[in-house]
C-alpha cells in the first residue's frame, strides 16, 4: 500500500484531476478519501478548490448537460436524475437544463427515434412497440413525446 500523500501533493493531484474533466464535489471527496485524507484536510483541499476555480459545480452541471445530450442523446429526465445522484443542487440543475435549446432537444429526438424505429427488426406490433418505448424512455425521453412518436410512426 502507498503511503498518504501529503497536504500540498494531495492538493496538487485534486488540481491535476480537476483540470483535465469537471468534477462534482462528490468526485473529488471521493477521490480525497481513497488517497487516506482525513475530514479536515479534504475540507481544506475543496475550499482551495473552490478558490481557484478549479471545482465549480454550476459549470460541472451545464458541461454535464451538454455533453450527455449531444453525445449520449439522452432526455431532460436522465440528465436530471443523473445529476441529483452526483448531489447537485436545483439551481444547478436548473441552469444546466438552459443548456439544452428547445429546437435542439426536439431534432435529436426525432433523429434517435426515426433511427432506432427503422434498426427494430421486429414487424409492426405490440412487440416493436415495446423495445421502441422501453429504449427512449430508458434514456430519459418525456414518456409523452414518445408515445405521440410511436403512433406516428405506425402509420
Amino acid at each position: 500500500m502507498t503511503e498518504k500523500p501529503t497536504l500540498s501533493e494531495a492538493t496538487l493531484k485534486l488540481e491535476y484531476y480537476c483540470s483535465y474533466q469537471e468534477r462534482c464535489h462528490r468526485e473529488v471527496v471521493d477521490k480525497l478519501y481513497q488517497l487516506g485524507m482525513k475530514s479536515e484536510e479534504i475540507d481544506t483541499i475543496v475550499v482551495h478548490l473552490l478558490q481557484h476555480n478549479f471545482l465549480n459545480e454550476e459549470r460541472f452541471a451545464r458541461s454535464f448537460a451538454r455533453g450527455k445530450h449531444r453525445i449520449k442523446l439522452w432526455g431532460k429526465i436522465r440528465i436530471v436524475n443523473e445529476l441529483k445522484a452526483r448531489q447537485i443542487s436545483a439551481p444547478n440543475i436548473k441552469a444546466a437544463l438552459t443548456e439544452i435549446t428547445e429546437e435542439q432537444y426536439q431534432e435529436t429526438f426525432h433523429q434517435l427515434a426515426d433511427r432506432h424505429w427503422h434498426s427494430l427488426t421486429e414487424r409492426k406490433g405490440q412487440k416493436k412497440n415495446k423495445k421502441f418505448c422501453d429504449y427512449l424512455l430508458r434514456r430519459g425521453w418525456e414518456s409523452h413525446l414518445v408515445y405521440e412518436k410511436m403512433k406516428e410512426l405506425e402509420e
